[in-house]
């Protein structure tokens, strides 16, 4: 197919925290050494921020290096914690509240900010566009482009108007050719070019395989008496099993708003397990529902993120590109955030980039980058946060809790010794033979909710008559292979309805309603037989978040 190119020296794709901050450095750099560096941002979403989901809570002195007067400069991060509640939730009914001494010092958030990291992208995208970043919202990059002797070259963002058969619609644009001298790449966790470029380059051979969560949330307004902005709430606990790692968050915000959500690991073993219904479950504890009740539901999503940490680090370069972000995995698991590592990360890659593009040589391989992270704050943290995850998976939650007590707060994350984790996350299901299916509460619609309902919240739309962005490498394994032996889990992980089983004429049937999709990745990561493949739909479908 004959495509349009644009050439630039720097591509970046995703426009998410750590792709941000790599343009707006780059940017910034651009202009203190008099040159005119070509630098372009594609964003799959309808607009910077639309796909964007986090807690969030944020440490800011990455900001700070970034735009060190953000305060005078309008950035939306305003809510200061004020206190950190934790709450060991026992039962329905039942929890006990963590003395402040003995909760790890990761999960303490003195000096820290609430904050809708979807604003906070919004906002960082109007530094980057007046700073002179070209950006392209509603452009998924689709493909990678290699040369001849298989370097990265560039992208190549996704068509329009193509049908759900594969062909040409009367309106069809073909996708660009964006080429440069450097790709970064930062799609987020789990992001489709980026598990092809860590299989084509073999990014992960000398780390373990990377570990993942699930995270589901909600925006409610609540009575503004009841409202304390600034405060922090963390459980531990119920609805989950000891072995079932996971945790819920309420963030009070300002003006009777607050964010609160569930995140489940996606190394759990019951098939049955359904983290939607977990996170609707959780919320009806008094710690929660005491709250949010009376209150309103305004926004809901679900996100995959990263919970590997130190030892599931990829390597970070290849020739012609590199991974910043939760691409590359900089979520610390044992602080639960991943936003500062981000945007740290994408300083760093553009200071890298900057330094090869003066001495004229940015082309090939920058393994500078990633000598510069190994001496970051970045990987002094999450050295010192390794044993967190696979802590919590040979211990269980509440001894793993324990041993982070003991690793954070008396040694600091110097013990001498670095446990792994070695099993993939879709190798942990068990067969469901083995476990009797779980019966959860049917939704009140005043606490509780369903699935649909919730994705309406979202504001998710794709256009119907597209080629199905959610592929099976073979339509018959959810039938023949995933239905006996799992219930074909696929049913429950996933939290917007995507996928179903029905019958028709007397068989059961697998059922995909892409429509639904909220790009969490789930499905790509937790699927037992690693039978779906998530790729990019049409340009500015999926959610279209607001405040999240």
């Amino acid at each position: 197919m004959n495509r349009e190119s644009m050439e630039f020296d720097v591509v970046i794709v995703g426009g998410g925290p750590a792709g941000l901050a790599t343009a707006c450095r780059l940017a910034q750099l651009s202009q203190e050494h008099n040159k005119d560096w070509q630098i372009a941002l594609v964003e799959k979403g309808s607009e910077i921020g639309a796909h964007i989901m986090s807690g969030a809570v944020i440490e800011t002195d990455a900001l700070t290096e970034l735009f060190p007067d953000w305060k005078a400069m309008g950035a939306p991060v305003k809510t200061a914690v004020t206190g950190d509640d934790f709450h060991y939730l026992r039962g329905l009914e039942k929890d006990t509240k963590v003395p402040g001494f003995l909760i790890p010092r990761p999960m303490k958030n003195h000096g820290n900010y609430i904050i809708s990291l979807g604003n906070l992208c919004r906002w960082l995208g109007e530094q980057a566009e007046n700073l002179g970043v070209n950006i392209f919202p509603g452009f998924p990059a689709s493909e990678v482009i290699y040369d001849e002797a298989g370097n990265v070259k560039g992208i190549i963002t996704g068509d329009m108007g193509v049908d759900a058969n594969g062909k040409e619609k009367g309106g069809f644009e073909p996708g660009y050719e964006l080429l440069a001298t450097q790709t970064v790449f930062a799609e987020g966790c789990r992001g489709s070019l980026g598990k092809e470029l860590m299989a084509k380059f073999d990014l992960q051979k000398d780390s373990d395989p990377q570990h993942y969560g699930i995270g589901l949330k909600e925006v409610w307004q609540i009575d503004e008496s009841l409202s304390e902005p600034g405060k922090v709430v963390h459980t531990l606990g119920w609805p989950l099993d000891n072995h079932t790692e996971g945790g819920g968050f309420l963030y009070h915000l300002d003006k009777g708003t607050v964010s609160l959500g569930f995140v489940v690991a996606l190394n759990y073993q019951n098939p049955y397990l359904s983290p939607f219904e977990t996170f609707q479950q959780w919320k009806q504890n008094p710690v929660i529902k005491n709250i949010i009740k009376g209150g309103k539901r305004i926004s809901y999503g679900a996100r995959a993120l990263n919970k590997g940490g130190f030892q599931s680090l990829p390597k970070l370069t290849f020739p012609g590109g590199m991974m910043v972000g939760c691409e590359a995995g900089f979520l610390n698991p044992a602080k639960i955030k991943g936003t500062h590592t981000a945007l740290k990360s994408g300083i760093i890659a553009a200071d890298s980039i900057a330094d090869a593009m003066i001495s004229e040589q940015a082309a090939g391989e920058l393994v500078s980058y990633s000598e510069n992270i190994k001496n970051s704050s970045i990987y002094q943290e999450l050295h010192n946060s390794r044993n967190f995850e696979p802590g919590l998976n040979k211990l269980g939650t509440f001894f793993g809790a324990a041993f982070t007590f003991i690793d954070q707060n008396i040694f600091f994350g110097k013990l001498p010794f670095t446990w792994h984790s070695k099993t993939p996350d879709h190798d942990c299901l068990k067969p469901a033979a083995d476990f009797e299916p779980i019966e959860y509460p049917r939704p009140d619609n005043e606490i509780s909710f369903d699935r649909l309902s919730s994705v309406f919240l979202s504001s998710t739309n794709h256009e119907e008559d597209q080629p199905c962005h959610l592929q099976l490498k073979d339509p018959e394994i959810p039938i023949k292979v995933n239905l006996p032996k799992w219930s074909e889990p696929a049913q429950r992980y996933c939290p917007a309805a995507v996928y179903e089983v029905i019958e028709e004429g007397d068989q059961p049937v697998f059922r995909i309603n892409a429509q639904n999709c909220v790009h969490c990745k789930t499905c790509d990561i937790k699927d037992p037989s690693q039978n779906i493949n998530w790729v990019t739909p049409e340009g500015g479908g999926g959610p279209n978040y607001s405040n999240m």
